[in-house]
């Protein structure tokens, strides 16, 4: 299945990877699994990651759907050796013929409390950019009239933001920027509520914050990324799927390590930087991990 936002594209091939049937059809569990029950019982369905795949592969799963979810930056290489250009057809043809042969590469389906979680991280992460850009703006208006709010966030830059109200010209300006930032700063607090309340009914989030230097952000984000660590056989698995192992290249004489790779989850790979950072600039105590 090609997914999107409102239309999907299914394509059924049988063992010998002869074309059954290909249909558009609702982005859906249920419109799916109607689809797949008029053609008989299906070995397997595979699906790309992408926004909608976490729904749709959840919902086909408690609908009794074998479901495999891919990598979609290998099936995209794969598929493009297929086919010389792109389109919806071309796609869904090709996951099919990933799903007859078995060359995929399947990824964990995280569960509704982890992708939960991190919902509530990103979202503030947005309400957090919305702040700082406020702050810029405030700076930026304030400078035309030569009043200088200065660096940071605390009392003393609100107060000389508080002050440019009574300025003809600019008071409004300032006014009303100043209740929306009120809005989102309380807003931001609440989020940091809930996710604390999250970090510390969770064992996983606890034994992470035992570590000096880990908060309760970069915690509840590793765990709910992590989501189940059995999944992991090795050390290496996991900083790879952080993007965290260096880039290598092999070819005849030619060998070399880049920087690292960069894939996976960014978010948390931002958390883990400056959570490394903490440790080795601002805990004073010395303990292994930090040595």
């Amino acid at each position: 299945m090609d997914l999107s936002m409102e239309i999907s594209l299914v394509c059924i091939v049988d063992a010998e990877g002869r074309k059954v049937a290909a249909q558009c059809i609702d982005s859906t569990p249920k419109a799916i699994v109607a689809l797949l029950e008029r053609h008989g019982p299906m070995e397997r369905v595979v699906i790309e990651t992408g926004r909608i795949t976490p729904w749709v592969a959840l919902g086909l799963h408690e609908l009794g759907v074998a479901i495999v979810c891919i990598d979609a930056r290998q099936a995209h290489q794969s598929i493009k050796a297929m086919k010389a250009y792109k389109t919806d057809p071309h796609d869904a043809a090709g996951l099919a013929q990933l799903a007859r042969t078995g060359f995929y590469k399947e990824v964990h389906g995280k569960s509704p409390t982890s992708h939960g979680v991190r919902s509530m991280i990103t979202a503030r992460a947005h309400l957090v950019e919305a702040r700082v850009r406020l702050d810029n703006a405030f700076r930026g208006l304030c400078a035309t009239f030569g009043i200088r709010p200065g660096a940071g966030q605390g009392e003393r830059f609100l107060a000389r933001v508080r002050a440019a109200i009574a300025v003809p010209g600019l008071g409004d300006a300032v006014a009303a920027l100043l209740r929306a930032r009120i809005g989102l700063v309380d807003e931001i607090r609440q989020m940091d509520r809930e996710i604390k309340a999250i970090s510390i009914a969770s064992p996983a989030c606890q034994t992470l914050m035992s570590i000096p230097g880990l908060g309760v952000q970069t915690s509840a984000a590793f765990a709910a990324a992590v989501d189940e660590a059995g999944r992991f056989k090795r050390p290496h698995t996991a900083r790879a799927y952080f993007g965290l192992v260096p880039r290598g290249h092999q070819s005849g004489e030619l060998d070399w390590t880049g920087r690292i790779t960069k894939q996976g989850d960014g978010t948390v790979r931002k958390l883990l930087y400056e959570a490394a950072n903490s440790i080795l600039t601002r805990t004073r105590q010395t303990f292994a991990l930090k040595t």
